[in-house]
């Protein structure tokens, strides 16, 4: 009698976490397709967005190797960012990414990347504190003021930029740097799937980013920035 009741209770657990599983996966699902689906009219190709006259070009960062050296897919979105200035999308470019400690720093090693390819140094704004997509696009709009912008990244990488970037007001268009397959690209995706779902529910809330501070235009001077 008392492992009937035992197992009974051990199937209703059992079906109570399946069922709290297939939620779940349903959720992830269904959050992921309503983000991609909101925004894909909003990713556009290099031509139409040479007319778009931006307050900036949010380049996002990514990898650096010993401080020096952008990885290949920060490559990628720095060379689709200077394609773009050049093309007169905008005459800002921005550059958020993580430098929260000294011996790793993404922005440095973006604008030296810029400025070696004849990008005029007062033009290239840094966000040393762009520690995630969210907190990129919300000191982009915070700090460094900007209202209308393109984000430069890859493209799975742009649906959840651009939601977040539509959710905290911003009119923002995507331009996708996928020249090459990339390593890893599998987790990638992966990862971006429950990404997505995160910064779906951190934007209902507006949760402040880890730093803030002085406003820094980027209508103004990129040097202003320097460290």
């Amino acid at each position: 009698m008392l492992k009937s009741k035992v197992k009974k209770k051990l199937s209703i657990v059992l079906h109570i976490f399946i069922l709290v599983s297939i939620l779940a996966l349903a959720s992830l699902l269904i959050i992921n397709i309503y983000v991609k689906s909101s925004v894909k009219g909003k990713i556009i190709i290099s031509d139409e967005a040479s007319s778009l006259d931006a307050d900036c070009i949010l380049i996002l960062g990514a990898g650096v190797l010993n401080n020096e050296t952008p990885s290949h897919m920060l490559e990628d979105r720095l060379l689709q960012g200077i394609e773009l200035y050049k093309d007169g999308a905008s005459d800002r470019l921005l550059m958020s990414g993580d430098h929260g400690r000294k011996e790793y720093d993404e922005v440095n090693v973006m604008k030296r990347f810029a400025i070696e390819r004849n990008i005029a140094s007062d033009h290239v704004f840094m966000d040393h504190a762009g520690f995630s997509t969210y907190e990129s696009l919300y000191r982009a709009r915070d700090i460094f003021k900007a209202h209308k912008i393109i984000i430069v990244t890859q493209r799975y990488h742009l649906y959840r930029a651009l939601y977040i970037a539509e959710k905290l007001g911003l009119d923002a268009y995507g331009v996708a740097a996928d020249p090459r397959q990339y390593v890893g690209q599998q987790y990638r995706e992966l990862r971006e799937v429950l990404a997505r779902t995160k910064d779906f529910f951190k934007v209902i809330f507006k949760i402040k980013p880890t730093f803030l501070g002085q406003a820094i235009p980027v209508s103004g001077n990129g040097d202003l920035t320097n460290d």
